[in-house]
């Protein structure tokens, strides 16, 4: 443990960090799985609304700096592929 006060106070923020990091990414990831299993099920009107509630969570996370933008993008594409291909 750190023995300077600045050096604890970094240790906090880290800590508070992490968490609302994790807290975003575990809801975008919630929010693809979300879409996918209504892909599976193949409900096209319900997967519209997830599909556009995940890409929001999607963007979200990407804003906050958890993913970068090429693999934000890159979800959002197999995202749409995926609606794309309900019947």
């Amino acid at each position: 443990m750190p023995n300077i006060k600045s050096a604890i106070k970094r240790v906090n923020v880290i800590e508070k960090k992490t968490l609302q990091n994790n807290m975003i990414k575990s809801a975008y990831k919630t929010a693809v799985k979300n879409f996918e299993s209504k892909v599976d099920a193949g409900n096209k009107a319900e997967a519209e609304e997830a599909f556009k509630f995940a890409v929001k969570k999607v963007d979200q996370a990407c804003t906050k700096g958890v993913i970068k933008a090429n693999t934000a993008s890159r979800k959002k594409s197999n995202l749409a592929k995926k609606l794309n291909s309900i019947k």
